[in-house]
């Protein structure tokens, strides 16, 4: 597993002191403001001051004192340290599930590795890969069965319609 994590992606700068606008890629822009410390290309950046507005976050960091500063800035991924987080049970991170093994709980056959995880408004959608098939499983109890990242393994219940080239 990976220490550091990718969080975010800095969008555009705020204001006149040197803030900059991040949109976070995790479940909601609070999940940031528990970070003291961001990584920006593998170098640890202090947060001094961090908020939340309109989704994003607005974080003013260390040595960034200018719009000009902020703005070399954009575009750059926000990494945050896995040791300073703690997940709710039965949750585990994106980053930790991508190259997974999956597994048809009912016939114990690999249907190949879990390549992306769609954020979507009802439910998160795993995209599997392998064999010459794509699957799309709902990331619900129905169809996910089992998660174990140590392992590497999920296994899924799966319907007639979830491999992308059924008619």
């Amino acid at each position: 597993m990976k220490q550091f994590l990718e969080a975010g992606q800095i969008v555009s700068t705020h204001g006149v002191q040197g803030e900059v606008k991040i949109l976070p890629w995790a479940d909601g822009p609070e999940f940031l403001l528990k970070f003291k410390t961001f990584y920006l290309g593998g170098k640890p950046v202090a947060v001094q001051s961090a908020r939340i507005h309109k989704g994003c976050v607005l974080a003013k960091l260390e040595g960034v004192e200018t719009p000009e500063q902020a703005t070399l800035l954009r575009g750059k991924t926000v990494c945050v340290d896995r040791t300073g987080v703690r997940l709710p049970e039965g949750t585990v991170f994106i980053a930790d599930l991508i190259g997974c093994r999956v597994l048809n709980d009912d016939t114990g056959e690999e249907l190949g590795t879990l390549r992306d995880v769609l954020t979507l408004p009802s439910s998160d959608v795993y995209v599997i890969g392998g064999a010459g098939k794509q699957y799309m499983i709902p990331a619900v109890k129905e169809f996910i069965r089992l998660i174990d990242v140590e392992a590497g393994v999920v296994r899924v219940h799966l319907i007639e319609g979830f491999a992308t080239d059924e008619n």
